[in-house]
């Protein structure tokens, strides 16, 4: 996963890794949700991947337009 740059100061976001028709963002709390094509649709995922390679606005953009469109989630604690 690649750390997450923070622009501006504090976010929930702390890594984010993403393929072709996927992102994977890891929050503060080392919680990871995987986003996909099929569970937010392509669009917003190419913005998630555009804001998490800026470094800047993906906790804010989760948190407005995709909130619990993750296709898989896993807590600090799942083995």
């Amino acid at each position: 996963m690649k750390r997450y740059r923070r622009l501006h100061g504090e976010s929930g976001v702390v890594a984010y890794d993403s393929g072709d028709d996927w992102i994977r963002v890891q929050f503060v709390d080392g919680s990871l949700y995987t986003y996909t094509y099929a569970s937010a649709g392509p669009i917003r995922i190419e913005q998630m991947k555009q804001l998490a390679n800026a470094g800047q606005g993906l906790c804010s953009f989760i948190s407005r337009q995709v909130r619990d469109q993750y296709a898989t989630r896993s807590e600090p604690d799942d083995t």
